[in-house]
């Protein structure tokens, strides 16, 4: 298996979409075709058809990811990937991000958040009896409405069907938002749907004073209703 999988596309200005928690590239089928360039979309470490990593951090997934980009790039990412679309703006990783829109990203997190997440970190990979099963939990865990697209988000495993998702990578913890605004050489946004409980506007405010809130929609705003991010890919052209 190649280290990340990766769906590439288009000509032109390129733009590198990255996915959430429990998800994989296509997430992103109903945004691609909305950007007038070239585009790729990987499966993060540990997730679809990509190989997990021996430990989980926003700097270890940034790494991966640059690792599959050649030349300048505007970066879409969603909640997790967001936040490793923000590390990629530091220029740490030695990728030229010319700008970057975060969607649905978390920005508070309770002790009780951080301990559910190590706890399922902890927990082996359940395995259930029934493909379908196994894919209603997954859209649970990253957050998909019914009808998204589902390619990659299980795989078989002892005779039942698991999430593609290492669980492992639920510890990947808090990421210092604030410090990685700070970093960013190029310009930011910050955005997500108005009903999407993991990114209120009053969260989203306390880091930026002027998040794009997308009417009407919740955590999954790119697959929810693809068009409404046309404003959002116009800033990153």
């Amino acid at each position: 298996m190649e280290e990340l999988h990766v769906d590439r596309g288009g000509d032109g200005p390129a733009l590198l979409l990255l996915h959430g928690l429990g998800g994989s590239s296509a997430a992103w089928s109903g945004v691609i075709d909305r950007w007038p360039g070239s585009w790729l979309a990987p499966d993060l470490p540990g997730h679809g058809g990509s190989v997990p990593l021996p430990r989980y951090s926003f700097g270890a997934l940034a790494a991966a990811v640059a690792r599959i980009v050649e030349g300048p790039v505007a970066v879409l990412g969603h909640s997790l990937g967001g936040v490793v679309g923000l590390a990629l703006a530091s220029g740490w990783f030695g990728v030229p991000v010319t700008a970057v829109c975060a969607l649905g990203v978390k920005v508070s997190w309770s002790a009780s958040d951080l301990a559910k997440a190590a706890d399922l970190a902890a927990r082996p990979a359940r395995v259930f009896a029934t493909r379908e099963e196994a894919l209603d939990r997954a859209r649970k865990v990253a957050g998909l409405p019914e009808g998204a697209p589902t390619d990659r988000l299980v795989a078989e495993a002892d005779g039942g069907w698991r999430l593609a998702l290492d669980p492992a990578a639920f510890a990947v913890g808090r990421p210092d938002l604030p410090g990685l605004l700070a970093a960013a050489r190029c310009p930011v946004t910050l955005a997500a749907g108005s009903d999407d409980p993991m990114s209120p506007a009053a969260h989203l405010e306390t880091l930026v004073p002027d998040p794009v809130l997308l009417p009407g929609l919740g955590h999954s705003a790119h697959v929810e209703d693809p068009a409404a991010l046309d404003a959002l890919l116009a800033r990153l052209r």
